[in-house]
């Protein structure tokens, strides 16, 4: 009987996906997730941009009776599906405070005689006690929430009005939930399941791949010639330029203007009026370069992005992840460009500290940009130590820059030793500073209130800096022999890989060009 119920839903799944939306079948991790939704489960979907999130809980959502209430953050986006249903002929509605309140009172009309099938809501606007309680009183068939990863305060968009949709199953109870992202490590994912889901869901993560997206990150050297270089191969292409600060992002687009280029600021320092009209112009117009803070950038859909160019390094591996994502959404090839300096690793270390959360944040912040820092030093494929921070294994890709052009590697066999040997007799559970100091043979207090001074590895790698040591370290983590635990105190262990190494199965190979040591200033002579 359950079979035939499965597959009596799976057959409309289909019908409704081919007629209302022009698409023969699901994909597979598509299938995965409806599949669960029909059913009745809760559901956390990990799915790359670009792969048809949407389609997993408007489907399901037009197949089941009564009212789905669908959660997202940005009113742009919000108005943008609704707009994209209602040209499908499907009835949607969305409450927000850019709408009047005479419209926002005729959708709630339109949803209480239960012509509404999918309401799109903010999380402020679902969570007041009521709106809860007057959606008690309908009959609601399911529950989406999109970038659901800004629930966790383990994951590095967190988002303070998010945490209050922890209590939606108090008011919901039997009402199956579905948490969509695009990308979150592991951490992020048991900590949403955990609170939004109370870890009773089907957790599904599709493969994090963009084959398409060629990856390639250069040293800093002048930054505006670099970039000015790189349009030169883009030239009448979209694209996405990333810079840290405003100042920064103004500066840039006006340069890249000069130069002639179609290039539009975007920051949270503009007008929202200023950023909406450049927004609506990348959208519409063909060749427009955005130069933008982060706060470009959730919700866009436009596929024919060819290019993202970080000008300074995001905070994270996701934060990465998330922006080269939008590049390539039409599975044409794309180009993903990141600069690497040391100025805006420090800028980066002050924001972590300088940012107004505890202790345990900012030491998980700290690990989720050693870890970028690690894929920015990667010795060969980009794309391996990308991917596997995310859980997935590959081989190497042939559409990054060191696939293409390998750099100088030279032999690190002692190195790796010395590093495996400090993590095994440390107990594998310190930090990177920590070992780097033993392996310098540094005598600060920590190190002499563990005794590590007596231990055989202390000091035996004098032979290197200690940034050049912090680079081995990263490099032995993006090869996959050494992992850090980013959920917890940042402590180093090794894997079954460093295991095999250190019993003389495998080689290490480093960079030694990346060790990114400052430069330093000549002494003054005294007399």
């Amino acid at each position: 009987m359950t079979a035939s119920r499965d597959a009596d839903a799976a057959a409309l799944a289909r019908k409704i996906l081919s007629e209302i939306f022009g698409f023969d079948d699901f994909r597979s991790s598509q299938a995965v997730v409806v599949a669960a939704l029909m059913a009745g489960r809760n559901v956390l979907a990990v799915m790359p941009t670009g792969s048809g999130k949407s389609l997993c809980y408007q489907v399901p959502a037009l197949s089941m009776e009564g009212l789905a209430i669908v959660v997202s953050p940005l009113v742009a986006l919000m108005e943008d599906q609704v707009a994209a249903l209602r040209r499908r002929n499907v009835q949607a509605e969305t409450i927000n405070s850019s709408r009047s309140r005479e419209d926002n009172v005729a959708a709630w009309r339109r949803v209480t005689s239960g012509e509404t099938r999918l309401l799109y809501l903010s999380p402020e606007r679902l969570m007041t006690e009521r709106m809860l309680s007057a959606l008690e009183k309908l009959s609601v068939s399911l529950i989406a929430v999109d970038e659901a990863h800004c629930i966790s305060q383990w994951g590095p968009a967190f988002r303070p009005e998010y945490e209050s949709l922890a209590r939606l199953r108090d008011h919901f109870p039997h009402i199956p939930i579905a948490a969509f992202t695009a990308t979150a490590d592991e951490v992020t994912r048991s900590d949403v399941a955990a609170k939004l889901l109370g870890g009773q869901a089907v957790i599904h993560v599709a493969g994090f791949d963009r084959p398409n997206i060629h990856l390639k990150v250069m040293p800093r050297d002048n930054a505006s010639r670099q970039l000015t270089s790189f349009l030169t191969d883009h030239t009448g292409e979209s694209g996405i330029v990333y810079c840290l600060s405003r100042k920064k992002a103004d500066e840039t687009a006006r340069l890249l203007a000069d130069k002639g280029l179609r290039a539009l600021p975007y920051h949270a320092g503009m007008t929202a009026e200023a950023r909406g009209a450049n927004q609506r112009e990348f959208q519409e117009s063909p060749g427009v370069i955005m130069v933008a803070t982060i706060a470009f950038g959730m919700g866009i859909d436009k596929p024919d992005v060819r290019f993202v160019f970080h000008a300074d390094i995001p905070g994270s591996i996701e934060a990465y992840y998330q922006e080269i994502g939008r590049a390539g959404r039409d599975g044409l090839p794309a180009d993903a460009c990141m600069l690497y300096g040391l100025d805006d690793i420090r800028m980066r270390r002050r924001f972590i500290d300088d940012e107004e959360s505890d202790d345990d944040r900012k030491r998980r912040e700290h690990q989720r940009l050693n870890a970028l820092i690690g894929y920015c030093e990667a010795p060969d494929c980009r794309r391996r130590p990308l991917l596997a921070y995310f859980g997935e294994a590959t081989e190497p890709c042939g559409n990054c820059d060191l696939c293409l052009n390998p750099v100088e590697l030279v032999d690190g066999a002692q190195e790796a030793r010395i590093a495996l040997n400090a993590v095994i007799a440390t107990g594998q559970r310190f930090g990177a500073a920590h070992l780097v100091a033993v392996i310098c043979g540094s005598e600060n207090e920590k190190i002499l209130r563990f005794g590590h001074d007596r231990l055989t590895v202390f000091g035996m790698g004098t032979g290197h800096s200690v940034p050049q040591w912090r680079s081995i370290l990263r490099q032995l983590i993006a090869k996959g022999y050494l992992e850090i635990d980013i959920g917890g105190y940042g402590g180093i262990s090794t894997t079954k890989s460093g295991q095999a190494l250190l019993k003389g199965r495998g080689e290490f190979r480093y960079r030694a060009d990346f060790a990114l040591a400052p430069k330093r200033r000549p002494r003054r002579r005294t007399r």
